[in-house]
């Protein structure tokens, strides 16, 4: 009994520290929260800053302070204070290309700052789990500075994800609204940039400022107005909008109608979003079972047989 009891103390002590491993890795993390975001609102932001300006007026997610972490990483390499090490591998660097920018950080976080962001949290996580562990016993410790080195090692890619799937619902819930409103500015005689012109002047969400920053290029000349186009889907995750694009792409060179193809997309566009909603609220119910079961069942447990256990013990 004293060594189930003390094996059982063990684990529970291990799990407690491993969770004030990981809450201190995300503190010293984002520490410098705030600085960076006033770096950036003065540097102007990206594509999609204006929706970075809105949310520094929000509490930042944990997801948006790691991914300021890794671009405070990015421009100190630039700029020669923190040296850079040896190149990334082929297969990070694909990875990055492909991830970052559909998370909006492409420009701002570089693959070799990304690798670097990503050491200095496998080290901060290691050292707060080395640290937790080292209060109880040097066993301990190693397996929670092992713990703490993995949780910060995959942070940054968690957090590069996570900013994906946001960018991508984003979109999905803004896409018909665009393609409705410059359908209709099609329809009243307007041309293609007009009618994208007035989506963005008069909407303030992500995509109408993605298209505005997309419009100013190719307007400056700095891009030619498929590529822009192009390089605007390729900036989310998202098939339905690349498909729409490359639809806008077709029938501005060739000159068909493209004015019923954005209201077929745009019904499209709508019956999807509907449609993954729906599936969201349908698994919640299925995902509500597990942690209703894991918390309920103990205690029901207990109350159905507490008495029988009891009175077994008694009599033995």
């Amino acid at each position: 009994m004293n060594g189930f009891g003390d094996g059982a103390w063990t684990a529970l002590l291990a799990a407690c520290a491993a969770a004030v491993a990981a809450a201190c890795a995300a503190c010293a993390l984002v520490r410098r929260r705030g600085r960076t975001a006033a770096r950036r609102r003065f540097a102007g932001g990206d594509a999609d800053g204006g929706s970075e300006g809105a949310a520094a007026a929000q509490k930042a997610k944990l997801d948006d302070r790691l991914v300021a972490f890794a671009e405070t990483v990015s421009r100190k390499m630039a700029l020669g204070i923190v040296p850079q090490r040896a190149s990334a591998s082929a297969r990070a660097s694909r990875w990055c290309d492909e991830h970052l920018k559909r998370a909006g950080a492409a420009g701002r976080v570089t693959c070799a700052g990304f690798c670097g962001a990503r050491r200095r949290a496998a080290a901060a996580g290691a050292c707060c789990g080395a640290l937790a562990g080292a209060v109880f016993s040097a066993e301990l410790a190693v397996a929670l500075a092992l713990a703490g080195w993995a949780c910060g090692w995959s942070s940054l890619r968690w957090a590069v994800r996570q900013r994906e799937r946001r960018r991508a619902d984003e979109l999905e819930r803004h896409l018909s609204e665009m393609l409705e409103v410059v359908a209709l500015g099609l329809r009243s005689g307007l041309s293609f940039d007009r009618s994208l012109e007035l989506y963005s002047g008069h909407f303030d969400t992500l995509l109408s400022r993605a298209c505005a920053s997309a419009q100013r290029q190719w307007a400056l000349g700095l891009v030619t107005r498929e590529q822009a186009l192009r390089e605007l889907a390729a900036t989310f995750d998202s098939p339905l909008f690349s498909r729409v694009v490359e639809s806008m792409v077709r029938s501005l060179r060739f000159g068909s109608s493209l004015a019923e193809s954005l209201e077929t997309a745009a019904g499209d566009a709508r019956q999807q979003f509907r449609s993954r909603k729906q599936e969201q609220v349908a698994k919640a119910s299925v995902k509500m079972m597990v942690p209703t079961g894991a918390l309920m069942l103990p205690a029901m447990l207990l109350l159905v047989l507490g008495p029988v256990l009891l009175e077994l013990m008694e009599g033995f």
